[in-house]
C-alpha cells in the first residue's frame, strides 16, 4: 500500500506556490495513492479547495491535521517555524531543503529522526531536473526585479538598461551560465543591455555567445571578474555546485567599488551565495543597501509568480514523486542519490564536508 500524500499549506512569506496542482493529485489517485491537501494550500496559486476535492483529494482543516495524516509530505519550501515541530520520525520529506546554507536545520532533521529527499539534489543523466524550471523562473525575475530597482524610485542609480539612441545601455554581469544565468543572460540581452557573462564551460560560453552581438561571454579570471563586477549597473549570482554552499567570487572590496544605486541579485542565496555582501531576505523585506548597491536576495524568488512556478514545479517533480511512492524507491538512483538526511543521519557527500 502506498504511502499518504499530504501536501501543506506554505508558510515563508510570500511563498504561494504549493506542492501539486489538483491534475498531478488526479494522476496520483488513478494509481491508487491516497492525497490529502490542506484547506487554502492551493488559493495564491489559483487552485480552489474544490478542484482538489473533485479529483480525489481528501481535504484537511489545518496544518496539524495535515502533518498528522500524511505519511509523505511534499511541500516546495523548507520547513521554517512551527512547521519543523510538526515533523515526525516516520515521515517522509520531498521538498527543496539547501541544507548546505541551513546547519541549524539540517541538526533540527538528524534529532527528529526523518528521511529528507532534497528536489535540488535529483540528478538525472547529470541534469538536475526539478531544480532547473525554478532556475530559469529565478533567473528571469532578477533582471525583472533588477530592472525595476535601478529607478531611482528604489534607490537605484536611474538607469534604463536597454538604452535608447544617444543614450548608454545598461551593463548586466551574469556569474555562471546555467539555467539559473543563462535565462538572466537571454532577459537582460532581450531588454538590449550590454551583457558580460562568465562562466568555466566553453559550451556554455558558446551558447550565451550566440545570443547576440550585446552579449560578452568570458571565462573568469581574477582580474576580468572585478573589472566587471567595477562596471556592473546589475550583477547577477548564479553560481550553483549541487548540493553544497556555493564559493564566494565577489568580495565586499569589489561590491565597494561598484557606483552607489548599483544593484545586485543573488540567485544563489539559497546555498549561502556567491557574492561576500549576499545575506537572505524574504518578500516581506526584499531589499537592503550594502556598500552603497541595492541587493535583492530573496530565498524564494519564483514564489512571487505561484501559478507558473506550481505548474512548472509539479511537471518537473512529479516522475520522483511516483517512485518515492514505491516501497523499493532506494533502489532507485537518482532518488537514493538526493538523500539528503536518512532517518536522522546526513548522508549526502556535499553536507558531509
Amino acid at each position: 500500500m502506498s504511502l499518504r500524500v499530504g501536501v501543506p499549506s506554505e508558510i515563508k512569506p510570500m511563498e504561494g506556490r504549493v506542492g501539486l496542482t489538483p491534475d498531478a493529485v488526479a494522476e496520483l489517485v488513478a494509481v491508487g495513492a491516497q492525497v490529502g491537501i490542506q484547506r487554502g494550500a492551493g488559493a495564491a496559486s489559483g487552485y480552489a479547495d474544490d478542484d482538489y476535492a473533485g479529483l480525489g483529494a481528501e481535504l484537511l482543516d489545518g496544518a496539524d491535521a495535515l502533518y498528522d495524516w500524511a505519511q509523505l509530505v511534499v511541500k516546495v519550501k523548507e520547513p521554517v517555524g512551527e512547521e519543523i515541530n510538526r515533523l515526525r520520525a516516520d515521515h517522509l520529506l520531498f521538498c527543496y531543503l539547501h541544507l548546505a546554507a541551513n546547519p541549524a536545520l539540517t541538526r533540527r532533521l538528524c534529532e527528529i529522526g526523518l528521511t529528507a529527499v532534497a528536489f535540488e539534489t535529483v540528478a538525472d543523466h547529470g541534469r538536475l531536473p526539478i531544480l532547473v524550471p525554478m532556475s530559469e523562473i529565478a533567473g528571469r525575475i532578477a533582471v525583472q526585479v533588477g530592472t525595476h530597482l535601478l529607478h531611482t524610485t528604489q534607490g537605484g542609480r536611474g538607469i534604463l538598461l536597454g538604452g535608447l539612441p544617444s543614450v548608454e545601455r545598461g551593463h548586466v554581469v551574469v556569474l555562471g551560465a546555467g539555467h539559473a544565468g543563462g535565462a538572466s543572460a537571454r532577459a537582460a540581452a532581450a531588454l538590449g543591455a550590454n551583457v558580460t557573462v562568465f562562466d568555466k564551460n566553453p559550451l556554455q560560453l558558446e551558447r550565451m555567445f550566440d545570443l547576440g552581438p550585446n552579449v560578452s561571454a568570458l571565462m573568469p579570471t581574477a582580474s576580468s571578474v572585478a573589472d566587471a563586477v567595477a562596471d556592473a549597473d546589475l550583477l547577477i549570482g548564479a553560481v550553483l555546485l549541487p548540493g553544497a554552499a556555493t564559493p564566494r567570487l565577489v568580495s565586499r572590496a569589489q561590491v565597494a567599488r561598484m557606483r552607489p544605486g548599483s544593484v545586485i541579485s543573488d540567485i544563489a542565496v539559497d546555498q549561502g551565495g556567491c557574492i561576500e555582501t549576499t545575506r537572505p531576505t524574504t518578500y516581506d523585506d526584499p531589499t537592503y543597501v550594502d556598500e552603497g548597491v541595492v541587493h535583492f536576495c530573496v530565498t524564494n524568488m519564483p514564489g512571487a509568480v505561484p501559478r507558473s512556478a506550481t505548474q512548472a514545479l509539479t511537471s518537473a517533480m512529479l516522475p520522483y514523486l511516483h517512485g518515492l511512492l514505491d516501497p523499493g524507491w532506494r533502489e532507485d538512483s537518482r532518488l537514493r542519490g538526493a538523500i539528503n538526511v536518512d532517518r536522522g543521519r546526513i548522508v549526502h557527500p556535499a553536507l558531509q564536508n
